[in-house]
């Protein structure tokens, strides 16, 4: 390392040269990542709901199979002419539309559920082709937004509003990106404020924020790059900002703490610089290589928005630990002195070690044992509340009320129509030797059908027998019907081997109970219930999509864990030669990042100051994916603090300091990095957990409480005691 360190110092210009190639290269598409990146991330490769949707495009000529609702508010009663007039006015705008092949409404139906008293909705069929979902939504609503400019003045209060899967999809992606800007914006000003009185320079205190800032632009540049190879969703955009600004933050915070403190002692530059890549450089790439560790475990689940967060985590690890140790470093060599900058007050000579701390550092190693049970049993009880988590996904009007799809889903509610958007798609496999139009196959589909509708939890029921008014007729009976060529189309495949059963929820079912409905329906024995050998049943639509993607996470966890855990402390026990050391700082991890997740149940589910956060009620559910983001973030980022102290520890020890000696020693000169690093952090998740994004706002409240806990009573209370108690043996097999 210590010729590493010499080379990168020495030759400082060739390494910022090769940096502003690469950069001139990444940061001019930053600013791309809301277009460039996708939507709809909870797919899961390779999923049943994936292969329906497949064969519905292959399979069937179904106008509504891909569709997107519009509803109307504030428009006179369809009881009305005037209401009819301006249903009829927008239908006919909207169906001019060469991405629609389809249109169904009250007009078509004359069913009174669709409208009451002053809304109603359009169900609108849609062609797949090549175009982009995002594309086809900014279309609808540049048209619908003229139609309300028109209106307006004879109707004050309309208003058309886009909801279903893409008009969802693409308000995440604008919600997700103005969420992680508007994050920034609350939180680097406080960020500056803080630095600079930890460092009481103008120039200090810049130093860690351009560095962070930096590393996110790159990152979200290079993820753009990767993005036309390998598909990523907008949710990497605020992962990226709110670890990079972090992270970045922190490692350049030690790089330049330790800098300070060399140049105090010696004040030629290149050499302070030199020394700092050299102690500090090892300890920035060994808690880099802990952070990477759990963002990579989520590389395993086979869904394409928790590979998004992996590379991006990656990404942004990646180049900060590059800005950190291989370009702070010329940085220092060549700022030397000047570093101190705009300096206001006296500086505390950094070779000093801090009273406070050096106090602690004393009480803590003389009541180990009471820190012990003081710091830990109230970290135990949070740890216990997270064995109630759920990874259902809420129940409720969760979504931003300023998305236009909320807003629509709302009015779908008021009508008592939002199951709509929530429509099972049921595809019924029938024998070779039969077709869905003959006597058994008819029958088949119809006892299925039957059955589906008997459950509490559907509405209503769409099949071709439905549609057309023959669900007590026989298969010769319904010969005699004369059934247009596009109906038949739509609910049986080409072959006449696969029957469509559409399923419309009711409103009262949540989502967790339809992801539930789901999974009974796959366990069900069709053939049984069909009187049909061989029938099989293929489920897809949103509620399946949920139920595939929750089942990748769920069955991927056990997987996830062991293998952060064991990669860990291998890196760990490679790093510092030191068993006892390896296992207990996993061991602490684990119950930092259990007693964060207690926290988020009490305050999320179980409504404890939730109403501080921007929500209004307990949560049913976290979401599928939270838990297990939260556990790999979390998990790496609550590494870095055991490994600032270790290090300083170690080297001490390295000296010829007594394990109680290096202890003090090394809390004295790395309690103030680690608080001043950590209320940073916490800062920065907490200014993400402020946003709109609930997932987002879930994620940065669990960061913030982890990094905490980790930085409080976990590395600065619990940790040292623990290694005060084990003496000489912290550093077995490496020290003897």
């Amino acid at each position: 390392m210590a010729d590493i360190a010499a080379t990168v110092v020495r030759h400082r210009l060739w390494f910022a040269a090769g940096f502003l190639v690469i950069a001139s290269l990444l940061l001019p598409l930053s600013p791309q990542t809301t277009e460039k990146l996708e939507i709809g991330g909870a797919g899961v490769n390779r999923s049943e709901a994936a292969k329906v949707d497949s064969l519905l495009e292959s399979q069937f000529v179904a106008p509504f199979s891909n569709n997107l609702v519009l509803a109307l508010t504030g428009i006179p009663s369809l009881e009305e002419t005037d209401g009819l007039d301006v249903l009829m006015e927008v239908i006919e705008e909207v169906a001019r539309l060469d991405i629609v092949i389809g249109v169904l409404s009250y007009l078509d139906t004359v069913d009174p559920t669709f409208f009451n008293e002053d809304s109603t909705f359009i169900v609108v069929g849609l062609s797949r082709g090549e175009r982009r979902s995002e594309e086809t939504v900014l279309e609808l609503r540049r048209l619908t937004q003229l139609l309300e400019t028109r209106l307006r003045p004879a109707h004050p209060l309309i208003e058309l509003s886009w909801t279903g899967a893409a008009a969802f999809d693409y308000d995440v992606r604008l919600t997700s990106s103005q969420d992680a800007a508007q994050a920034e914006v609350r939180v680097l000003p406080v960020v500056l404020v803080l630095l600079f009185i930890v460092f009481g320079s103008v120039a200090s205190a810049l130093c860690p924020v351009v560095v962070g800032g930096l590393g996110v632009g790159l990152s979200l540049g290079a993820a753009v790059l990767i993005s036309s190879f390998w598909p990523m969703t907008v949710l990497l955009q605020n992962i990226v900002s709110m670890v990079g600004l972090g992270i970045g933050i922190d490692y350049t915070l030690l790089m330049l703490s330790r800098f300070r403190e060399e140049m105090s002692a010696n004040p030629d530059a290149e050499r302070a610089a030199t020394h700092t890549l050299h102690s500090a450089g090892h300890t920035v790439i060994l808690s880099g290589s802990a952070v990477a560790i759990g963002f990579a475990a989520l590389l395993v689940v086979p869904a394409t928005e928790l590979r998004s967060i992996a590379t991006g985590g990656l990404l942004v690890i990646g180049f900060s630990i590059l800005l950190a140790t291989v370009i702070l470093p010329g940085i220092f060599a060549w700022l030397g002195a000047r570093i101190e900058a705009g300096r206001l007050w006296k500086p505390r000579v950094a070779s000093e070690l801090p009273r406070q701390w050096l106090a602690w550092g004393h009480w803590v190693t003389a009541h180990p044992v009471r820190i012990l049970v003081i710091a830990g049993l109230p970290l135990a009880v949070l740890a216990w509340q997270a064995r109630q988590i759920s990874t259902d996904i809420p129940s409720g009007n969760w979504l931003p009320e300023r998305m236009e799809s909320t807003r629509g889903a709302l009015a779908l509610q008021r009508i008592g129509q939002s199951g709509i958007v929530q429509t099972m798609r049921v595809l019924v496999e029938i024998p070779a030797e039969h077709a869905a139009d003959t006597e058994e196959g008819w029958d088949a589909v119809l006892k299925l059908s039957r059955k589906f509708k008997s459950d509490h939890r559907v509405a209503r029921v769409l099949t071709l027998q439905y549609v057309l008014g023959l669900e007590t007729a026989s298969a010769r009976e319904a010969k005699s019907a004369i059934v247009e060529p596009e109906l038949r189309a739509a609910y049986v495949s080409q072959d006449g081997r696969l029957a469509l059963i559409q399923i419309i929820p009711h409103e009262n079912a949540s989502a967790g109970a339809l992801m539930d409905y789901v999974r009974e329906l796959r366990e069900m024995d069709a053939a049984a219930v069909s009187g049909l050998a061989n029938v099989r049943i293929l489920i897809g639509g949103l509620p399946a999509l949920n139920a595939d993607y929750q089942d990748a996470i769920g069955g991927s966890v056990r997987e996830i864990v062991v293998f952060i855990v064991v990669a860990s402390f291998v890196a760990l026990l490679v790093g510092f030669r030191s068993l006892l050391g390896a296992f207990k700082a996993v061991a602490l991890n684990l119950l930092s990042v259990a007693a964060a997740m207690g926290v988020t149940v009490l305050v999320f589910q179980q409504g404890y100051g939730s109403e501080w956060l921007g929500v209004a009620q307990p949560l049913d559910g976290l979401f599928p994916a939270v838990p297990i983001i939260v556990f790999c973030v979390v998990f790496g980022l609550s590494m870095d603090y055991e490994v600032f102290l270790l290090s300083r520890v170690l080297e001490g020890v390295r000296k010829g300091l007594s394990n109680h000696d290096a202890l003090i020693d090394g809390l004295a000169r790395t309690g103030g990095v680690i608080t001043s690093a950590a209320l940073v952090m916490i800062v920065v998740f907490a200014g993400f957990s402020m946003g709109d994004f609930l997932i987002i706002k879930i994620l940065g409240f669990s960061a913030a409480v982890a990094v905490f806990f980790d930085a409080t009573l976990v590395r600065l209370a619990i940790g040292p005691a623990l290694m005060e108690l084990g003496g000489r043996w912290n550093w077995w097999p490496g020290i003897r």
